[in-house]
């Protein structure tokens, strides 16, 4: 009994909310930047809007992803 260790519970730590919320905000800013720059292509006619379409899904799911992760309590 005496080399009892604390279970890591199922919440991560304040750290790792934290570590986790600056990787989605930097996941989220990339995402649109890809999205808006390549709407901007698109609309030129240089590329198909495809991509730049799938990367503002991705940047809106990323940054409910981070609302969801500030938000917790």
């Amino acid at each position: 009994m005496s080399d009892l260790e604390r279970r890591g519970g199922s919440r991560p730590t304040r750290k790792q909310r934290e570590e986790r919320a600056y990787r989605l905000v930097l996941a989220t800013g990339a995402f649109g930047v890809i999205g808006v720059a390549g709407l901007v292509l698109a609309i030129v006619d240089i590329i198909g809007a495809g991509l730049p379409i799938l990367a503002l899904v991705i940047a809106a799911i990323c940054f409910m992803m981070f609302r969801r992760t500030v938000s917790r309590r």
